[in-house]
C-alpha cells in the first residue's frame, strides 16, 4: 500500500493555516484527513493545561504526529495545521517531527503573513492576544526545510490551496 502524503502547514496564529485547510477540504480532487494543534490541545483537561501547559501540550503534539503517521501508513493524505515551536519541553521539536515521519512522504509548507496583518487578524478574532503571532514567531524553529511557501497577505486561501496541490501533487 502506498503511504499518504503529509502536508504540514506551519505558521503563526492568524497566518491563515486553518483557512487553507478549509479550502483544501472543499476540493473534490484530493481528500485529506486533518490533525491540528488546537484539536489535540482539547484532548487535555483545562486543569492540566493551567498547571503545566507546555508539558501537556508537548506530549499531545507528539501524539498528533504519530496519528498523522498512522493515517499516512494506511494510505490516507493528512494535513497538519500547526506550528513548529522550540521550547525546552519539546526540544528538538522539528527534529522529532522528522524522526517520527522519516518513512512517510512529508512536506512542510510555510504559511506566511506579515506580522502587522497577523496582529490585525488577532484583534478581529478576539480570541487571541494582539501580539500572539509575534511571540510565536520568536519561538518558531529556525532550521526548517520548507517544500513551499505561501503568503496569505497576497493570496486567498483557495489560491494557496491551488499552489500547494499544483506544486506538491503536480496537479
Amino acid at each position: 500500500m502506498n503511504k499518504g502524503r503529509i502536508i504540514f502547514l506551519n505558521g503563526v496564529t492568524s497566518s491563515g493555516k486553518t483557512s487553507i485547510v478549509d479550502a483544501l477540504q472543499e476540493r473534490e480532487d484530493v481528500f485529506f484527513y486533518v490533525v491540528a494543534n488546537d484539536l489535540f490541545e482539547q484532548m487535555v483537561g483545562d486543569g492540566y493545561l493551567r498547571r503545566d501547559y507546555w508539558k501537556y501540550l508537548s506530549e499531545v503534539i507528539i501524539m498528533m504526529y504519530h496519528t498523522a503517521k498512522l493515517y499516512s501508513d494506511m494510505g490516507k493524505n493528512v494535513l497538519i495545521d500547526g506550528i513548529l515551536v522550540e521550547r525546552e519541553e519539546i526540544k528538538p521539536h522539528y527534529h522529532q517531527l522528522l524522526e517520527i515521519l522519516r518513512d512517510n512522504p512529508l512536506d512542510v509548507v510555510e504559511v506566511y503573513c506579515p506580522p502587522d496583518i497577523c496582529r490585525q487578524r488577532n484583534l478581529r478574532r478576539q480570541d487571541r492576544r494582539e501580539t500572539q503571532s509575534d511571540e510565536q514567531a520568536e519561538r518558531m524553529a529556525k532550521d526548517i526545510r520548507y517544500s513551499l511557501r505561501v503568503d496569505t497577505s497576497i493570496q486567498s486561501p483557495a489560491e494557496c490551496a491551488d499552489i500547494i496541490l499544483r506544486q506538491l501533487f503536480k496537479q
